[in-house]
C-alpha cells in the first residue's frame, strides 16, 4: 500500500529539487527560450511526477535520480556557455528567414513554418508585404525578429556570452580583425565580452567584470 509519508517526503524534495535548478539556472527556465530550458522543465516535471506515486521507487532512488537530473543539466549549461558548436546542437542557432526582401524558402520549410504562419507573424507586426523587410530572423524560441527596410539599427547582438555572430558581424560591414582591434584597444578579448552590440555605428560593449558600456565609434 502506497504510504502518504513516502508521497510527501518525494513532493517535499521535488519541490526543493525545483526551487535549487531556478536558483543555479537562473530565472530563465521560467519563461523558457531555449531548448535546454525547455528540456529542463519537461523531464523535471516527468520525474517528479512519475516517481511520486510509483511504490517501486525507494526516496533514496527518487533523490539519486534528481540529484543526476540535476548535475546533467549543470554540465550541459556549462558546455553550451563555452562552446558556440555545442550550444547549436542543444539549442539551435538563429535562422535568417527573410534578407533584403526575399524570402528563404528552404529555411522555413527546414523549421516547420508554414506560410500561413509566416505571414500571420508579418501581419502582427504591421507588414503586409515581404519586400518591406530587410531582415527576419527566426530565433531559438520560435520568435520572429523584424528588421524593416529603413530601419538601420541591428537588433540582434554581435556579441553574446563570449562567442561571435558572425552573420551579423557581416551585416555590420566590418570583419573579425575590425571587432578584435576595438577590443583590443580595451584592452579585451571577445571571452571577456558577455554583451556586445552594434547600434548607430557605435560598438557597445557589456563586460563580465565591470557593468558599464563602452563605446567605440
Amino acid at each position: 500500500m502506497l504510504s502518504y509519508t513516502d508521497v510527501t517526503i518525494k513532493l517535499a524534495i521535488g519541490l526543493l529539487t525545483i526551487i535549487l535548478q531556478i536558483n543555479l539556472s537562473g530565472k530563465s527556465n521560467l519563461a523558457p527560450i531555449n531548448a535546454l530550458d525547455q528540456m529542463q522543465n519537461y523531464v523535471l516535471g516527468g520525474i517528479v511526477g512519475g516517481m511520486i506515486y510509483n511504490e517501486g521507487v525507494t526516496v533514496l532512488q527518487y533523490i539519486l535520480v534528481l540529484l543526476i537530473w540535476t548535475l546533467l543539466v549543470a554540465i550541459l549549461r556549462f558546455i553550451t556557455k563555452h562552446n558556440k558548436y555545442m550550444k547549436w546542437l542543444i539549442d539551435g542557432k538563429p535562422q535568417t528567414l527573410i534578407k533584403n526582401g526575399k524570402l528563404i524558402v528552404a529555411t522555413a520549410l527546414k523549421n516547420g513554418m508554414s506560410a500561413n504562419d509566416l505571414t500571420f507573424r508579418l501581419r502582427t507586426e504591421g507588414i503586409s508585404d515581404i519586400k518591406q523587410v530587410k531582415s527576419a530572423v527566426l530565433e531559438q524560441n520560435g520568435q520572429l525578429t523584424i528588421t524593416q527596410r529603413g530601419d538601420e539599427a541591428i537588433k540582434y547582438p554581435l556579441i553574446l556570452d563570449g562567442q561571435i555572430n558572425e552573420t551579423i558581424l557581416e551585416e555590420t560591414g566590418h570583419d573579425l580583425d575590425w571587432l578584435e582591434k576595438k577590443l583590443a584597444a580595451k584592452n579585451l578579448e571577445v571571452k571577456d565580452v558577455y554583451l556586445g552590440t552594434y547600434v548607430d555605428k557605435e560598438l557597445n560593449i557589456f563586460t563580465y567584470t565591470e557593468s558599464k558600456i563602452s563605446k567605440q565609434s
